[in-house]
C-alpha cells in the first residue's frame, strides 16, 4: 500500500523540463560531501537565471542549494543502499524538487512517525517546539529540523510517498518540494 504525507498536488509530475541526476552508490560509497557538491550544482543550475541581480542570484543559489542539500543529506543519510535521484525543474517562479532512494522498514516507520508530527500544525511553532525538546535531550539523529525551518522559514511545501513496492526490505521513498523563487522576467 503506497503512503502519502504533505500535499498530494506535488506528487503529480516534475514538469517536462526536468534535470535529473543519478548518484549512484560505489567504491568510494556516497558522503555528504557528494551532497554538498550536487546541491551547488543545482543551485548554480537554477540560479543562473538571475545573474543580471546579484541579489536575486544570491538569494536563489542559497535558497535551492539548501533545499537540495537538505533533501539529499537526508536520502543518504537514512538510505537502504542504492542510487539516489535528484530530479529539479523550475515553472514560472516555482521550484520543484523530488529525491528518490530506498529506506528499511524500520527508518519508514521512523520516518512516518516524525513526518505525522511534523506537518500538522504551523510549522514555525512545531520548529520552536523541536529546538526546545533537542536542547533537553542528546540526541538529534531524527529531529526534523532541517525540514521545518524549510517549511516555516522558506516557505516550502512538502510530500512524501512511501512506495508499495518492496524490493527485500527495502521500502522506496519519493521526497517532493515546491518553492517559490523570485520572477526572474521582471
Amino acid at each position: 500500500m503506497t503512503t502519502l504525507y504533505g500535499l498530494a498536488d506535488l506528487t503529480i509530475g516534475t514538469g517536462e523540463n526536468v534535470t535529473r541526476l543519478h548518484l549512484f552508490d560505489g567504491p568510494l560509497d556516497l558522503s555528504f560531501k557528494h551532497c554538498a557538491i550536487t546541491s551547488d550544482f543545482v543551485a548554480e543550475f537554477v540560479a543562473l537565471r538571475y545573474r543580471t541581480s546579484r541579489s536575486l542570484y544570491r538569494e536563489v543559489r542559497c535558497n535551492v542549494g539548501y533545499l537540495i542539500n537538505e533533501l539529499i543529506e537526508n536520502a543518504v543519510k537514512f538510505r537502504e543502499g542504492g542510487e539516489v535521484l535528484v530530479e529539479a525543474s523550475m515553472e514560472a517562479n516555482t521550484f520543484r524538487a523530488k529525491v528518490s532512494n530506498f529506506i528499511d522498514k524500520a527508518t519508514a516507520q521512523r520516518f512516518q512517525h516524525l513526518l505525522s508530527e511534523i506537518t500538522t500544525g504551523d510549522p514555525g511553532e512545531s520548529l520552536i517546539e523541536r529546538i526546545e525538546a533537542n536542547a533537553t535531550q542528546a540526541s538529534m539523529s531524527s529531529s526534523g529540523l532541517g525540514l521545518l525551518t524549510l517549511m516555516s522559514d522558506y516557505g516550502v511545501h512538502f510530500a512524501w510517498v512511501f512506495g508499495s513496492r518492496e524490493q527485500g526490505n527495502k521500502i522506496p521513498l519519493e521526497t517532493y518540494a515546491s518553492m517559490a523563487v523570485p520572477d526572474f522576467s521582471n
